[in-house]
C-alpha cells in the first residue's frame, strides 16, 4: 500500500511506462491467471490465430499492470492531476434519466479502468455504488476509505434492499453484473457464444424500482492522455418481462465493448467457471495444490 501511493505521485506517462512493464513481469510470474486469461481469449476469440491471441494476452496484462498503479490514482491523487486525464462523453443521457425521478442503474461492466474511471465520474456526478468486499483486510481498509471520501455511498453486494431504496430517492447506482455467479442465483445466458453463469440482478433491480438503466464503462485512451468515459442512452423496453432474454441483452451488450477494446476487459476471471451442465468438464486448468 505504501509503494502504491508513492507510485501515485509519479507522472502519468512515467506511470502507464511503469504499468506496462510491471504487466509483463507478471504475466511470467503469476502463470494461473495468464493460463485463465489464455483460455478465455481462446474461448472467445478462435477467429484469431495463436500469434495474434498471443499478442493480445500481453497487451491485456500490459493493462493489467497500469491498472494496478491507476488504483494509486484513483485513492490518493488530488482531482487537479486526475481532471485534465477525463473525457466525458454523454451525461446528457444520465442527467435525463434522473429526470424520470425513479433512479438510474448505472450499468458498467469490470474493465481494467474500472477504479480510476469511478474516481473521475464522481467529479461530474454523485452516485452509490455496489461491491464485494476483498478478502484482504489491509486492501479492504483501504478500499473503504477511498469509497468513502469518493463516492455518496457504498452498498454491498449482497444488500439488495438498500440498494432498492436509493434508487427510489432517485439516487444512481453503479452496478457491474457481469462475473460468473453461482448457477441457483444465476441465469445461462450467451457471452461471446458461450453460456455464461450470469447475474440477472439488473432486470430485477429495474422490475422492482423502476429505474433506468444507463450503460457505462471506462475505457483508456489509445493515444495514452487519458480516459473515455461513455455514457448511453438508457436501455428501452427494459426490462421486458423475459428474464433470460433481459439477461441475455446485458450480455450482448457488454460483448460488444470487450470487442471493441478486447485488451482492457478483465480477462483473468474465470467467467466460464460455471457449466450448464454440472457434468461438462471444466474449461480452466485445475488449481494448482
Amino acid at each position: 500500500m505504501g509503494l502504491l501511493r508513492v507510485i501515485g505521485l509519479l507522472s502519468y506517462p512515467l506511470i502507464l511506462a511503469l504499468g506496462r512493464r510491471t504487466g509483463r513481469i507478471a504475466m511470467r510470474l503469476i502463470p494461473k491467471r495468464r493460463e485463465i486469461a489464455a483460455v478465455n481469449l481462446q474461448l472467445c476469440f478462435p477467429e484469431l490465430d495463436e500469434a495474434a491471441r498471443q499478442q493480445l494476452l500481453t497487451k491485456h496484462f500490459e493493462a493489467l499492470g497500469i491498472s494496478l498503479f491507476e488504483v494509486s490514482l484513483s485513492w490518493w491523487a488530488a482531482d487537479a492531476k486526475l481532471a485534465p486525464l477525463c473525457h466525458l462523453h454523454g451525461i446528457e443521457h444520465l442527467r435525463e434519466a434522473l429526470e424520470r425521478d425513479k433512479g438510474v442503474i448505472l450499468l458498467s461492466a469490470h474493465f481494467l479502468p474500472i477504479d480510476i474511471g469511478g474516481r473521475l465520474l464522481r467529479m461530474h456526478t454523485d452516485f452509490c455504488a455496489m461491491y464485494r468486499s476483498n478478502k484482504n483486510p489491509v486492501i479492504e481498509w483501504v478500499m473503504a476509505g477511498s469509497r468513502e471520501r469518493h463516492i455518496k455511498r457504498a452498498i454491498p453486494s449482497k444488500a439488495v434492499k438498500e440498494a432498492i431504496r436509493a434508487l427510489r430517492r432517485n439516487e444512481i447506482l453503479w452496478y457491474a453484473p457481469d462475473q460468473n455467479t453461482t448457477p441457483k442465483e444465476a441465469v445461462f445466458a450467451d457471452f461471446f457464444g458461450i453460456p455464461a453463469s450470469t447475474n440477472s440482478g439488473t432486470a430485477r433491480l429495474a422490475r422492482i424500482s423502476g429505474a433506468a438503466v444507463v450503460p457505462y464503462h471506462a475505457i483508456r485512451r489509445k493515444s495514452d492522455d487519458g480516459y473515455d468515459l461513455l455514457i448511453e442512452a438508457p436501455l428501452e423496453d427494459y426490462p421486458s418481462g423475459d428474464l433470460n432474454a433481459d439477461t441475455q441483452r446485458i450480455n450482448d451488450l457488454i460483448e460488444t465493448w470487450a470487442r471493441r477494446d478486447p485488451e482492457q476487459y478483465l480477462w483473468v476471471h474465470r467467467r466460464f467457471r460455471h457449466r450448464p451442465n454440472p457434468d461438462d468438464p471444466p474449461l480452466y486448468p485445475p488449481k494448482r495444490s
